[in-house]
């Protein structure tokens, strides 16, 4: 659908309207951000499982450094984040066009390893209730996020890889009551800086978040347009007591088109602290997909079975998660050892991330 000249123009005002002088005092500039690397190897000699990140087999290798600059002065704020590294490409908006240094195998894919845009935006406290943001954000959509320091788990779900990475455009918040908030938006297509103009922004999402009882919160999402389809979302989260946090992610989406595909699906979290430089988090997930050229790549319905045992160990900024996954489809999503199809897949992964 397209977002209306009314709707943008409504926008355009309250940006306009409030910005007079600000008599607030300045925050410093807050730079924070983390570096990752990892080692990972997959049961059948080969990568093998399909979700973002920690792609490469039997290889010392890195994530990415992401640098992240925020400050506010009075009402009006704003943060950038970039990010250098192959988790950074395989996440985060339009690549850039630079080509490979050298030949064959031992090419090197320079984009892999070019800066891009994680997040880059404004906002602006029209009220104490309500706040308008513009720019390019980390989406609304989802439990886990690109950031390692954000993630228990090091590897991710087909839920997270399958959903948006980034949202651009410009969005309302509105805090209703203490605990409870809306945010409203209209948005370009998922994770592209800028739309195509003959279409323009044809998104809108919301987003209604909860937080009614102490320890627990839940964020009800929703994102539909044109080019990418709908996605209806689900993420909660409850902290039981000092030691055992419980969540859920559960999602639905259809891309709208004529022979349409879908998937659906649903993730659990459960994160013990064991001591306080030790936990253990275990996720399950099942997702499903349906018709052509689906989430899984198949041409006909099927879903998967996942369960990663993670570890966290360490008790400052250095973080290390020793991880165990196992992956089971209907059919035969994986290869095995020889390169033969398999309905089953395993992996052993040992990650580290420094959050500064």
């Amino acid at each position: 659908m397209k977002v209306t000249h009314s709707f943008l123009l409504l926008l355009s005002m309250l940006v306009a309207f409030p910005l007079l002088a600000q008599e607030e005092e300045e925050s410093k500039l807050v730079i924070s951000g983390s570096v990752d690397t990892y080692y990972k190897y997959d049961f059948s000699g080969q990568a093998n499982i399909g979700t973002s990140f920690g792609e490469d087999h039997n290889s010392l290798s890195i994530g990415m450094l992401d640098l992240a600059f925020e400050k506010s002065s009075g009402k009006a704020s704003f943060k950038g984040e970039i990010a250098f590294g192959p988790r950074n490409a395989g996440s985060a908006g339009p690549a850039p066009l630079l080509g490979t240094i050298g030949e064959g195998e031992g090419a090197i894919d320079v984009a892999a390893f070019a800066p891009r845009i994680q997040n880059l935006y404004v906002s602006y406290a029209l009220t104490e209730k309500l706040t308008i943001t513009g720019g390019y954000m980390g989406t609304f959509v989802g439990y886990e996020i690109i950031s390692p320091t954000g993630n228990f788990n090091y590897s991710t779900s087909y839920l997270f890889t399958n959903g948006p990475f980034q949202n651009a455009g410009v969005k309302l918040d509105v805090a209703l009551t203490e605990k409870i908030g809306l945010m409203v938006g209209a948005f370009n297509p998922w994770n592209v800086y800028t739309a195509d103009p003959e279409i323009g922004p044809t998104s809108i999402g919301a987003q209604l978040s909860l937080s009614l009882v102490d320890g627990w919160d839940a964020y009800f999402n929703f994102i539909t347009g044109k080019a990418d389809g709908t996605e209806m979302d689900l993420t909660t989260t409850y902290q039981i007591n000092d030691a055992l946090m419980v969540g859920l992610n559960a999602a639905n989406y259809n891309n709208g088109a004529d022979t349409a595909t879908s998937f659906a699906g649903a993730a659990l979290y459960l994160n013990y602290a064991v001591t306080s430089a030790a936990a253990i988090g275990l996720r399950y997930e099942y997702f499903s997909v349906d018709g052509p050229g689906n989430a899984l790549g198949l041409n006909e319905s099927g879903n998967v079975q996942a369960i990663t045992l993670s570890g966290n160990i360490g008790g400052g900024d250095l973080i290390f998660i020793p991880e165990i996954r196992f992956d089971v489809g209907s059919t035969e999503l994986f290869l095995d050892s020889s390169g033969a199809p398999s309905p089953t897949a395993g992996q052993v992964l040992l990650g580290a991330v420094y959050a500064f």
